[in-house]
């Protein structure tokens, strides 16, 4: 139950303030009676799916896409297709360049293809792993051609 509440109360506060890092979020939280740590909040972070988007005040605040797990929202795939320079394979790596300040923002959807794909009654295993920069994503899989395949799928979502 607590945990419930604190993730509402995260979501509510990144939606009121630009919050750019995770010690500003333990301290909004701590500030609303929540006692957390810097762990908590790190796996909460997780938890919610957030991800960091260009802020007014701030350089980067945190951001949550509200929609049901499993579910690549329009506006995800508009953020995507807004964002992407391009998507090319290098050996068993997917390479997806970004405008500066989005790589995470790819991340998440490369993380959400993952639950359209099982959705869709796919089986989806081709991705071991992902690391996000500023600009860039990097997506590991098993094979090139595994690869390939992930960089097809990315395309369409990127063309709508």
């Amino acid at each position: 139950m607590l945990r419930n509440a604190r993730h509402n109360k995260i979501l509510e506060l990144i939606e009121e303030k630009e919050i750019e890092t995770q010690e500003e979020l333990c301290k909004e939280l701590s500030d609303a009676h929540f006692a957390v740590t810097q762990a908590t909040v790190s796996r909460d972070v997780r938890e919610l799916r957030l991800f960091k988007v260009a802020g007014v005040k701030k350089r980067y605040r945190y951001a949550a896409i509200g929609q049901s797990e499993g579910e690549l929202s329009d506006k995800m795939r508009a953020l995507f297709q807004a964002c992407l320079e391009s998507i090319r394979t290098v050996g068993n790596i997917v390479v997806v360049k970004t405008l500066n300040g989005n790589g995470a923002n790819a991340g998440v959807v490369i993380d959400r293809l993952a639950y359209e794909e099982v959705v869709d009654k796919l089986e989806y295993h081709e991705v071991v792993g992902s690391i996000a920069g500023d600009d860039t994503v990097f997506s590991i899989c098993n094979t090139p051609e595994e690869a390939e395949l992930i960089k097809e799928r990315l395309t369409r979502i990127a063309k709508g």
